[in-house]
């Protein structure tokens, strides 16, 4: 039997590596209140580009929703969740200020719409789709 040559160890490293990422994403996802994620979300994006990502034109009701005082709607929950966990799959891969930017900025898979903005129109598996491509180093 032949060993696995270099490339084919990375591969299935990196292939274990994307698994475990995703999957603790999703995990700490889930098990976060959404006032939990919203106060993580304003502190790494402020109240106005939070409000964006939810759809709300009030950013005060983020922090509402951070402090728990009151809830989003359910397609805000939605959005800032999907978020949430890309911020996680870009940042335990990376660093926090990596995940930030990546978020923020232009993304050629998403037709150069910011990862956030491509979030508040509903994009989330564009999303998902472009941070897997990133982590994976396709792009």
């Amino acid at each position: 039997m032949q060993p696995l040559r270099e490339s084919a160890v990375k591969t299935v490293t990196t292939g274990v590596t994307d698994t475990v990422t995703e999957t603790t994403a999703h995990a700490n996802t889930v098990q976060k209140s959404i006032a939990d994620i919203a106060r993580f979300l304003q502190d790494n994006f402020g109240q106005k580009l939070t409000a964006f990502i939810a759809g709300i034109e009030d950013p005060k009701q983020v922090g509402k929703w951070s402090s728990a005082q009151n809830s989003p709607r359910i397609d805000s929950e939605l959005r800032l969740r999907a978020a949430y966990q890309v911020f996680q799959i870009i940042e335990l891969q990376e660093n926090c200020h990596t995940a930030r930017a990546w978020m923020i900025g232009m993304n050629p898979q998403l037709e150069d719409d910011s990862p956030l903005q491509a979030i508040a129109e509903d994009r989330h598996k564009d999303v998902m789709a472009a941070a897997r491509s990133y982590v994976k180093g396709d792009l």
